[in-house]
């Protein structure tokens, strides 16, 4: 639900406050410190030294790579297409589960996995096949963002099981802060501070907060619970949240092919999660 609203929100913001790349090492930055103040009440824990290799590739898919490709998606194409392209990311989980030796295919499965693909090129395509125009360009961005995502929920999972969430995240979001340095720094630096109006500061605030820290925290503390799938089912509230703040807050248009190849996709990720 946190996340769900967070598509409507970071677009006040950005592009036209806060270039993508400059947001994401904003938001790491912030992240970090905060996931290192609060792992600093707590009793710390030794990192085994093969588990830092782990926590760096974690670093990348969970945080830098994919927050950039996010950001950058979310600039160029609108709140709805967005959430709805990232509840592809059971299907991806499956996919990198299946190609690590964590879990089969079954027919049920692969067929789920071609409805959800075909519902997704649809989906980016309804537009037209065009880099230049429409949304085509940062939809591929948040399917890549999805991807990276889904890889992430699959490659942290032995980690919690050895570790507590906070040690976990508080490492993978310092090696993300790093890794996104060089794509950031340079518009962060160019921002005006003093000319942010207040809903920019709210939204950044939000972003940092709420869509950063708090379901970053929860999702790594669930993950000890459940299987990686469990919580990428979840996924399925976002396009509703999404959606419903986009149209009455944005007044974003809903077009019938929208929300059919929406129901495609959904259909496809149904069948990959059906056991």
């Amino acid at each position: 639900m946190i996340y769900g609203a967070n598509y409507t929100i970071a677009k006040i913001v950005m592009p036209s406050h806060l270039e993508p790349f400059g947001f994401i090492l904003l938001r790491l930055i912030c992240a970090t410190a905060l996931f290192w103040f609060m792992g600093a009440l707590m009793r710390s824990e030794k990192i085994r030294k093969k588990d830092y290799w782990l926590l760096v590739k974690c670093g990348f898919f969970g945080a830098a790579f994919n927050m950039l490709m996010f950001f950058q998606g979310l600039s160029m194409t609108n709140p709805i297409n967005a959430s709805v392209i990232m509840t592809m990311t059971p299907i991806v989980v499956l996919l990198t589960a299946y190609l690590l030796g964590k879990e089969r295919l079954s027919p049920m499965k692969v067929t789920g996995v071609a409805i959800g693909a075909t519902g997704a090129w649809l989906l980016v395509t309804k537009d037209g096949f065009s880099l230049s125009e429409g949304t085509l360009l940062g939809d591929l961005f948040i399917i890549l963002n999805a991807s990276a995502y889904a890889v992430y929920l699959v490659i942290v999972k032995p980690l919690m099981l050895e570790y507590k969430p906070i040690t976990v995240i508080k490492w993978i979001f310092l090696f993300g802060s790093i890794m996104t340095l060089p794509f950031g720094l340079s518009d962060l630096s160019q921002i005006t501070w003093s000319a942010m109006p207040t809903e920019a500061w709210l939204s950044i605030f939000y972003v940092i907060l709420g869509a950063t820290f708090t379901v970053y925290l929860l999702n790594i503390w669930a993950l000890q619970y459940v299987n990686s799938s469990v919580v990428g089912i979840y996924i399925y509230l976002q396009p509703i949240i999404s959606t419903t703040i986009a149209v009455i807050f944005r007044h974003d248009p809903l077009d019938l092919k929208t929300i059919i190849y929406s129901m495609v996709i959904m259909g496809g990720v149904y069948l990959v999660s059906k056991r």
